[in-house]
């Protein structure tokens, strides 16, 4: 039987072959999934895909996006360029290289400034001092350096702060002490910065600090507001003018703090105005209202709105200064104190010697000149504000093209990112021993206060937009840190310490199961501090002999890793 092949068919042809590629195909994707995963692994850097770029990275990583960026920083040897989508202006170049803060912050201060997305962004500002250019900052600056330099301001400024300490601050922690109530530091030093800048400025206590601890809508606004504006940094402003537009997730939380500020400074300003008018004022007077009320009337431009208008911008901006730099700079002090009870302890005895108090005597007053006396103290200070600046970035758009000292191009209206938080964790900035609390760096070798460069050390910003308010807050957090340090013990919690993702670096969570039972200085401190020594911590060496504290070696500040995580 003779045997015929079947009938041709023009599909056979490619059969084989068309299997053969798409083997080929599965097998390079494959491939290259395997490697780039591997890569991906042990690299910070977020994958670069097509059309959306770099953006579910961040999105992945926006819970964490302080540590992420230092990780990426740290790299890249301190300059990264972010690609966003193709769809979104988001292309941001990142950096913590101090060369290239100096060069735009101050070398080339005229071609970097805010711009118009950094108003779109921060637009609750309105027309405050942190939220304009040139010539109506110049007068902003002028205003409040005059303030700041009155000679009756810092009488004003000590008299206010000693006002909450002893009328709100002390009657609540002697509650607290005597209840063994458990609370939120954090929200403390909140609603004393609050209450006294408001003191301070509108000439009002909104008595946010009391016993009963009562719901200020305004000054929680704040929080709201600070987380909402990071995430305006990292998603694509059609996206959150979306939100907005919607009125969900954190752009709702942005228009209920908006109207939370507006319902507490209209009425204020509507009060503060009512008394100027039926008051006749010296030339010796310190009154900041009367200073801005003129410098809006010489303005030509007439774009700054109402008169209450131009107050409202200029006073919520300068509160959210003084509210949010010194409480937040705070909270992690005692945080980092917990971890090195070696340096509470040298602290404590830095105010018994130069305040010259008695083994048994308690702090209840000093003058604010006093406290250039507590060099340790303001070292313990300067390191903490290394580790977690209040404002822990800066965003800055050229207006024209530029090429940065690390040899990056940047063109008009590109998103440059300043990375302050990652500055203080390099080690080519700070040396091998960058994530070890050591106050001593901040100290001389005559024992006096070491200064360190703002383009190295820019809490407090560089060039001229440096921050007018520097000695203010430093005044501010020495007195509140002196006086609970010296008069109370703090009792340490469990609790998980991370930084919030927010425009100021608050903790996440607060301090709500960290500090117990404030104890008076004199009761059993030797056998609490036993107690706390006898704890031990991921990353945190703790030597000690008998009941003296010998040594204290904090290793880590990577949260990730090390977790932070005190053992049961």
């Amino acid at each position: 039987m003779k045997l015929t092949p079947p009938p041709f068919k023009e599909m056979d042809v490619l059969e084989y072959p068309l299997s053969f590629l798409i083997i080929i195909m599965c097998f390079t994707y494959f491939a290259w999934w395997s490697l780039s995963n591997k890569w991906w692994k042990s690299s910070s850097v977020p994958i670069n895909w097509p059309v959306v770029g770099m953006l579910p990275g961040l999105i992945r990583n926006a819970h964490r996006i302080h540590e992420f960026t230092t990780d990426i920083l740290v790299e890249y040897k301190g300059t990264f360029m972010f690609h966003g989508p193709v769809f979104a202006n988001l292309n941001m170049l990142n950096t913590s290289d101090p060369a290239n803060i100096h060069h735009i912050l101050s070398r080339n201060f005229s071609n970097y400034q805010k711009g118009p997305e950094f108003r779109k962004i921060f637009d609750i500002l309105g027309n405050g001092i942190f939220n304009v250019d040139y010539e109506l900052w110049e007068i902003h600056r002028k205003i409040t350096m005059s303030l700041l330099g009155h000679a009756k301001f810092q009488k004003l400024l000590e008299r206010n702060m000693w006002e909450v300490i002893d009328n709100s601050l002390r009657p609540t922690f002697e509650v607290f002490a005597e209840q063994g109530t458990v609370f939120d530091l954090q929200d403390i030093f909140h609603r004393f910065g609050f209450d006294v800048i408001s003191k301070l400025l509108l000439d009002h206590d909104p008595k946010s600090l009391s016993l009963d601890l009562p719901h200020v809508p305004c000054e929680k606004a704040f929080t709201d507001a600070s987380d909402a504006l990071l995430y305006r940094h990292i998603l694509p402003e059609g996206c959150w003018k979306l939100l907005k537009w919607l009125q969900i997730g954190t752009e709702k939380k942005l228009s209920r703090a908006w109207e939370a500020f507006d319902q507490y400074l209209y009425p204020c300003i509507s009060r503060k105005l009512e008394k100027l008018m039926n008051k006749t004022r010296k030339d010796e007077d310190l009154d900041v209202f009367t200073s801005y009320i003129e410098a809006y009337n010489q303005w030509k431009d007439g774009d700054l709105g109402t008169l209450q208008t131009f107050l409202r911008d200029t006073f919520l901006s300068l509160i959210f200064a003084g509210r949010d730099t010194s409480s937040t700079a705070l909270t992690w002090f005692f945080w980092m104190l917990s971890k090195n009870p070696l340096v509470e302890k040298r602290i404590r005895q830095e105010i018994q010697q130069q305040l010259h108090l008695k083994e048994d005597e308690n702090l209840k007053f000093f003058k604010v000149e006093e406290t250039r006396k507590l060099v340790y103290l303001h070292g313990a200070l300067c390191e903490t504000l290394r580790f977690f600046p209040p404002v822990s970035i800066e965003e800055k758009i050229p207006l024209e093209y530029d090429i940065l000292p690390s040899g990056h191009r940047v063109s008009p209206n590109m998103k440059i990112i300043l990375s302050f938080y990652t500055m203080g964790r390099m080690e080519s900035i700070w040396g091998k021993d960058c994530l070890e609390f050591k106050p001593e760096r901040w100290i001389s070798q005559r024992g006096g206060i070491k200064h360190e460069s703002s383009f190295k050390f820019p809490v407090f910003n560089a060039g001229p937009r440096t921050c007018i308010g520097k000695e203010m807050t430093f005044t501010q957090m020495k007195l509140l840190a002196a006086t609970i340090i010296y008069n109370y013990q703090i009792q340490v919690e469990d609790q998980i310490i991370s930084p919030s993702s927010s425009i100021v670096m608050q903790m996440k969570h607060g301090l709500k199961r960290f500090l117990g039972k404030f104890m008076r200085v004199g009761d059993d401190v030797e056998g609490q501090v036993h107690a706390i020594m006898d704890k031990k911590t991921d990353g945190c060496t703790i030597v000690h002999r008998s009941k003296d504290i010998e040594e204290v070696e904090w290793n880590s500040l990577d949260f990730e890793k090390r977790n932070l995580l005190v053992d049961e």
